[in-house]
């Protein structure tokens, strides 16, 4: 993969992780789970995200909104719509935007994994060593980002897009045109707090909103 910037665009695009899940306090595996809940810590996220863009763009602004298909997205995607005074119900989905499949491991607890733990998680890049088995792996999901950017790159203007942790710093590593880490086989932008909203215009990354949730320890 080179090192330029996939998309043309001339918008800018604001890439935000969803808050904090039931998932994410038990320390379970999500992956591309369709729907785990919001906890109330993730709801407070939603709505610091939501005031951050509302102090950034001002009430109403015009942005195409997609999220990925999950539950979580779509409620961190609602509440913010709240504070933009956007018509959730105008948003679009896309599979493509989902995150890390985990396979058999799909709802798992990362405490099951016991010694095999330290091996699966990669503390130094905050990505895992391995895919999960029947999982996903980094480079399918950069396939599938550079997808849809290809397949959305005449959307007008600014967007907002609600995604996750893993899936989202494939996509924003795509965007800003990083080199692919060899051992992951696709480009990585550093990991973000949940609740986080990064900001890329012309391949540049600027975060814009640095979340209240964990990042890192359990991607999700």
């Amino acid at each position: 993969m080179d090192s330029k910037p996939s998309s043309s665009r001339k918008g800018r695009d604001f890439i935000a992780r969803h808050g904090e899940t039931v998932y994410n306090i038990a320390g379970r595996m999500q992956g591309d789970h369709p729907h785990t809940p919001l906890t109330r810590a993730g709801f407070r996220q939603a709505d610091e995200m939501g005031e951050a863009l509302r102090g950034l763009l001002g009430p109403k602004p015009k942005l195409t909104l997609w999220a990925s298909s999950a539950g979580r997205a779509l409620q961190t995607l609602a509440v913010i719509c709240e504070h933009l005074e956007l018509d959730w119900h105008q948003a679009r989905t896309d599979d493509r935007l989902v995150e890390i499949g985990m396979g058999e491991w799909s709802g798992k607890y990362y405490s099951e994994l016991g010694p095999e733990l330290d091996a699966f998680l990669d503390a130094t890049h905050r990505l895992y060593n391995h895919p999960a088995p029947g999982g996903e792996w980094y480079d399918s999901i950069a396939a599938r980002v550079s997808a849809w950017l290809a397949d959305t790159d005449d959307d007008p203007g600014d967007r907002l897009v609600i995604m996750h942790g893993m899936s989202s710093r494939i996509l924003r590593g795509v965007m800003t045109g990083q080199e692919a880490l060899p051992q992951f086989g696709a480009p990585a932008a550093p990991d973000l707090p949940q609740g986080s909203v990064a900001m890329i215009e012309g391949g540049a990354e600027t975060v814009v909103h640095w979340g209240s949730g964990t990042g890192g320890e359990a991607p999700a």
